[in-house]
């Protein structure tokens, strides 16, 4: 009964949403209240040339009957020439109903919601693209620029809106409209959240710790340096218990996504970032080192003729032992980046 003080309506009908649409798609149930305010945070490192920040937002999960935060991170686009235009909370029909983002040509509208590095409300300020490559402008991006030389610095001035508040309409609300440019975006075709975008949001609704009843607001991961990795260096807030765990099950060394390998210290870096860096690296090579040897006394063992019981007996044994591996690796790496100094604030180059 206590669920539905919070909801004002039931599941909407569930719709295939197709990847390429030419409207902006309202989806998901009336929430009856709406979203915490946007978290204050500073924005990983750009890990590479090419990647495109999508902003962190407060999704809803309808079990928990509680919103989630989504950590912000870096992602590639699905299409050269595409950027992306984030989801908002918007009041209509007595609730409050999630608009979802979209790749497209054109920025269209997100609610005058200000998230931040670049996207201050209306419009994008973070970069273009020009002749099949995109630009990054250094002074909302958080971008090394030893590594990436397509880059350009324009401040951007006069932008005053200073709200956190996360929604658009309703009681307390946002009363932004969208522009005719920004209603014609949202005709023009599009696409769908990315595959590795939706793996990352799935990733932060399984985690406790991002729901807004446990953090109060304040989640403990707030962005991350590339889709779904919630515990490498880089991302920023506390980890939580939950913070970076892969809710996948690998029976196999063989099948663990790769690791991320350590960034070069930047020009200039301090000496303890550089003695971090060194640190990185010593455990990534360890922990390769590990992995190979795991996977290849595995293989070792498929090779051998056995009957269907020995079988299954081996294939539990080596799921036992990725898994203590798996866990015993991402222990590794949640202390290291303990021991990380401190990234460097944004603060000075966003508008608030």
């Amino acid at each position: 009964m206590l669920r539905f003080k919070y909801l004002l309506a039931v599941l909407v009908m569930a719709l295939a949403i197709p990847a390429v649409s030419f409207a902006q798609v309202r989806v998901g149930i009336a929430v009856g209240f709406g979203p915490p305010p946007i978290p204050v945070y500073d924005q990983p490192i750009c890990p590479g040339d090419g990647y495109m920040w999508t902003p962190g937002y407060w999704g809803w999960d309808t079990d928990a009957a509680d919103y989630y935060w989504v950590p912000g991170t870096w992602v590639t686009a699905p299409e050269v020439g595409f950027l992306w235009t984030p989801g908002y909370w918007g009041w209509g029909d007595g609730g409050f109903f999630w608009n979802e983002g979209f790749w497209g040509s054109n920025i269209g509208f997100y609610g005058g919601i200000d998230y931040g590095f670049g996207y201050f409300g209306s419009g994008f300020y973070g970069g273009r693209w020009d002749h099949g490559h995109f630009f990054y402008n250094t002074a909302v991006m958080h971008v090394d620029e030893n590594n990436i030389h397509n880059v350009y610095n324009t401040r951007i001035e006069n932008i005053n809106n200073s709200s956190r508040v996360s929604y658009n309409g309703g009681e307390g609300g946002l009363k932004t409209r969208p522009t005719p440019e920004e209603d014609a975006a949202s005709r023009e075709r599009h696409v769908a959240p990315t595959a590795e975008q939706t793996q990352h949001a799935q990733l932060a609704r399984s985690n406790p710790d991002m729901r807004s009843k446990a953090n109060h607001g304040d989640p403990p991961v707030k962005a991350t340096p590339r889709a779904g990795d919630f515990s490498a260096h880089g991302g920023t807030g506390a980890a939580g218990e939950h913070a970076g765990a892969d809710t996948h099950t690998y029976n196999h060394a063989s099948e663990l996504p790769p690791l991320d390998r350590p960034q070069p210290a930047a020009a200039g870096a301090s000496k303890a970032e550089k003695n971090y860096q060194k640190q990185q690296q010593k455990l990534y090579d360890q922990q390769q080192k590990e992995r190979d040897k795991l996977a290849q006394q595995q293989e070792k063992d498929h090779q051998k003729k056995l009957n269907d019981a020995a079988h299954q007996q081996m294939e539990q044994r080596h799921s036992q032992q990725t898994q203590q591996m798996q866990q015993r690796h991402q222990q590794q790496q949640r202390q290291l980046q303990q021991r990380a100094p401190a990234p460097r604030s944004m603060g000075s180059s966003r508008p608030r």
